[in-house]
Order: structure tokens, then C-alpha cells, then sequence
């Protein structure tokens, strides 16, 4: 089993490379600290599973955009707090698997060859989050139709307020007019069928990707 494993803190990547270099079967072929150097050495390197530290943040829809592009790679959570709500995300992210905070070094071991295996081991309460999860997914209001796609600058907005900036913010940070914002705004809403500002908030907080569903070529 080939691994990668990707981790801004450098200490704890070069010491879980040579935990998991020393198990039977295992071997760890890269230390990244970021989703730029991970995208260049899956580009030329081959690998089975990378582990992603996630205690420190990361943009889930890059690494939504990585499962895309490097589908047989299978990316593992590290560091997940083992809530039904973060599993689903990470899950809607890409992710084939997690490894919750308090795992030992053999909990991780054992779950990297179950998901390399194409198994998802969790307990029973977080596989019925999934299951309900899924099912919401199949409901029509859940993603954005085609036809209703976001221009360039609808997700640009829709990111930011989802980051829980005001008007004058996004106006600052796009270099647009509050009016103009506000326009944005409106439309946005309108497009993903959202009464209000805060729904918009947090489907954007649940899934990060579709404040890039943006047309190709639209402004």
C-alpha cells in the first residue's frame, strides 16, 4: 500500500511517515504540506491512499476537486472529529474514510487496509447519519440544476457568504457596490430556491462545492 500523506505540520507528518513505513505491507511514499505539492506528485506518482490532516482546516472543495481528478486514489480524513455532521461533509467532499482524533496507530492501520479494501468502518449511529444524508441528496432542492448554474461572480459571492461576511464586506473584498452586492445576493437565492441570507450561509458551510458550480465562460 502506497501512501501519501499531507499534513502542514511537518513533525507530525515525518513521524507518522516512519510509524506507518515500518508496518508490513505499508509504505510511505511522500510527506506533503500542501494541496498544490499533493496535486503535482499524484500527477507523477502513483498511490493508494493519502491521508489528509484535517485538524488544521482545509478547503473541502479542492479536495473535492482532487477525488475527481484521481478517482482510485482513496483519501482518508486524519484528525476527524467523529460527529455525524463532519462525517457527511468530509463524505460529500470526496473522502473515501476518516480516522477520528483518538485513534491509536493500529485503529489507523487497521482502517487504512479496511477502506483500501472498499470497506467504511464507523459506528452504527454515524452509518444511519449517512444513510439519511444520502437519502436528502436524492431530494430535487438538494444540488443545483444545470440550468441554473451560478455566473462566475454568483459563487464568488455565495462564497463569502457563506463565510458569514455582510454586504459592504463582499463589497470590499469584490470591489463591487453594496448595491450591486445585493443584486448578486438576490439572485443567488433565487437560483438555489433559498428563502434567506442564513439558509444560504449554511448550505455553503454543508457543502462547499456549490459555491463553485459556476458556468463555464459566464461572468
Amino acid at each position: 500500500m502506497n501512501i501519501i500523506v499531507l499534513t502542514p505540520v511537518r513533525l507530525f507528518g515525518d513521524g507518522l511517515g516512519a510509524c506507518l513505513s515500518n508496518r508490513a505491507g505499508m509504505h510511505v511514499v511522500a510527506v506533503l504540506n500542501d494541496l498544490e505539492s499533493l496535486r503535482a506528485h499524484l500527477t507523477t506518482s502513483v498511490a493508494d491512499v493519502v491521508l489528509v490532516d484535517v485538524t488544521q482546516g482545509i478547503n473541502l472543495f479542492d479536495v473535492r476537486a482532487i477525488a475527481a481528478q484521481w478517482p482510485h486514489v482513496a483519501l482518508v480524513a486524519l484528525g476527524l472529529q467523529e460527529h455525524r455532521q463532519e462525517v457527511i461533509r468530509c463524505g460529500r467532499a470526496g473522502f473515501a474514510g476518516y480516522v477520528s482524533r483518538d485513534a491509536s496507530i493500529d485503529a489507523l492501520c487497521h482502517t487504512l487496509s479496511e477502506i483500501v479494501a472498499g470497506r467504511l468502518p464507523c459506528p452504527p449511529e454515524i452509518s444511519g447519519g449517512l444513510l439519511r444524508a444520502l437519502f436528502r441528496t436524492n431530494e430535487p432542492a438538494e444540488e443545483t440544476p444545470l440550468d441554473l448554474a451560478l455566473t462566475r461572480r454568483e459563487s464568488e459571492v455565495l462564497e463569502l457568504v457563506g463565510r458569514g461576511l455582510s454586504n459592504k464586506e463582499i463589497g470590499g473584498e469584490l470591489c463591487l457596490s453594496v448595491a450591486t452586492v445585493k443584486h448578486h445576493v438576490h439572485h443567488v437565492l433565487e437560483k438555489l430556491k433559498l428563502p434567506r441570507r442564513a439558509q444560504a450561509m449554511r448550505k455553503v458551510r454543508d457543502a462547499p462545492w456549490i459555491a463553485h458550480t459556476s458556468s463555464f465562460g459566464r461572468k
